[in-house]
């Protein structure tokens, strides 16, 4: 059974805001939301960048400490000669532990590239959706989804031209509301290098690394920048939630359909 879809319109936008012509969308950004599958892709994806921990093998046993026996009106653990503290031991101060973390546990949750290739189109197609990318938290007073920039727009440099050009595009008061919602984080956290919890602001996808606008826009609070090769799950759906608010150069459209589109 094949599913029957139907084209998208999207408009094309200058640096100014103004609508510059209408595109027709490929097929990718008509397909249905799977939130199971994008929720199976992401942690699949984040799961993949952890790493592996456990303890030393040795640890806790590097000591010379034996059982002085029975019948001395003590416990009969693992005892130092000279000094006669507890050692070895599980239950003593600097004992071995019981069941320590093992380096072989399975951390990483597999999908296949089937799955994970239905899971990003769902993402990308989830970028289209108005109400989903409100119900994610997004601020935005643009009612033409996806927000698809022409290739010279990509030209700009500096963080003051994108600002500029995000107030025409009316997503500016996302970046704002990233600002205001940056927050320190509770726990020990803090003091692992991550002391601040900034919500995810737009994202940007071009059809090249090599452009002016990806520094630039990188300045903006919680936005991200990606290209059309190497957008993910991870870009378009952070947390397994999907619907982020997104911005496409007019070549990274294409660029999306050569790579995740049907082949003829």
């Amino acid at each position: 059974m094949y599913l029957e879809l139907s084209q998208k319109k999207a408009q094309v936008f200058s640096r100014e805001g103004k609508t510059e012509n209408e595109i027709s969308l490929p097929l990718i950004f008509s397909y249905p939301l799977r939130e199971d599958l994008i929720r199976r892709a992401f942690h699949a994806s984040f799961t993949s960048g952890l790493q592996p921990k456990g303890r030393d093998p040795n640890a806790g046993r590097r000591t010379s400490a034996e059982s002085f026996g029975i019948n001395l009106g003590m416990a009969r653990v693992p005892r130092v000669k000279i000094s006669g503290d507890a050692a070895l031991a599980p239950n003593t101060v600097g004992g071995r532990a019981s069941f320590p973390p093992s380096p072989r546990e399975k951390i990483v949750e597999y999908i296949n590239k089937k799955e994970m290739k239905m899971a990003v189109i769902s993402a990308l197609s989830a970028t289209t959706d108005l109400e989903l990318v409100k119900k994610r938290g997004h601020k935005f007073s643009s009612s033409n989804l996806p927000i698809i920039i022409k290739d010279d727009v990509a030209q700009l440099s500096k963080a003051s031209e994108i600002e500029k050009l995000l107030d025409a595009l009316g997503v500016l008061q996302d970046v704002e509301r990233v600002k205001q919602g940056r927050s320190i984080r509770a726990g020990k956290g803090k003091m692992r290098g991550r002391k601040y919890k900034v919500p995810r602001g737009p994202l940007l996808v071009t059809h090249s690394f090599d452009l002016p606008i990806i520094r630039a826009f990188r300045n903006l609070a919680g936005a991200d920048v990606t290209t059309s090769s190497e957008v993910s799950i991870i870009h378009l759906a952070p947390g397994g939630l999907a619907g982020r608010l997104t911005i496409y150069t007019e070549s990274s459209i294409t660029e999306l359909n050569k790579r995740l589109g049907a082949k003829e």
